[in-house]
């Protein structure tokens, strides 16, 4: 995107709703159509290890997903850019794009979007709610335990006006194998 003196947005659909790491100076809101939220990814990093893998979300192709979208002030995006690069592609998982998100007060903006490499090893594709609560049950990475981030998208979606009931429905199902 060009522009280096303009302000840009981030699209978040997971952890980056609840917890960006980096300034912004607006917070809304927003849909990305075309894409829908999913555990379509291997964690080997974050929520598993190559040992043993967790999932974590991705935006695989069609649908659309409920978010919310970060404006960055021009001045840092440099650094927020390195960051969210660091932060989202520890192991290259993901494509770079910018797309035109919906913003709740705003409209369309093109906006920095993590999507899903389906051409990546770590791409899981769409695997069955038994097969992800048995991949979610028991993971652990640098981030923490793979349940924690799915019992965290649970609450923030709620706390955001969105029920995600396959979301709580895959929550319900790795808290009964815990117990």
């Amino acid at each position: 995107m060009d522009g280096a003196d303009q302000d840009r947005w981030v699209f978040g659909y997971g952890s980056l709703m609840w917890r960006p790491g980096f300034p912004f100076i607006d917070r809304r809101r927003a849909t990305l159509h075309g894409r829908r939220r999913a555990f379509c990814i291997y964690s080997v990093h974050h929520r598993g290890t190559y040992e043993r893998p967790g999932l974590v979300l991705g935006l695989a192709p069609g649908g659309s997903t409920r978010g919310v979208a970060y404006r960055v002030a021009a001045a840092d995006w440099a650094e927020t850019f390195a960051y969210l690069r660091e932060r989202e592609q520890p192991t290259e998982t993901y494509v770079e794009a910018w797309r035109d998100v919906r913003i709740d007060g705003n409209g369309p903006a093109a906006s920095l979007v993590f999507l899903s490499d389906p051409h990546h090893q770590q791409w899981a594709g769409t695997l069955t709610l038994e097969r992800q609560a048995e991949l979610i049950d028991g993971a652990t990475g640098l981030s923490g335990r793979n349940i924690d981030y799915l019992r965290d998208l649970v609450l923030h979606l709620r706390e955001e006006g969105v029920r995600d009931h396959g979301m709580e429905r895959l929550l319900t199902m790795v808290e009964a194998r815990e117990g």
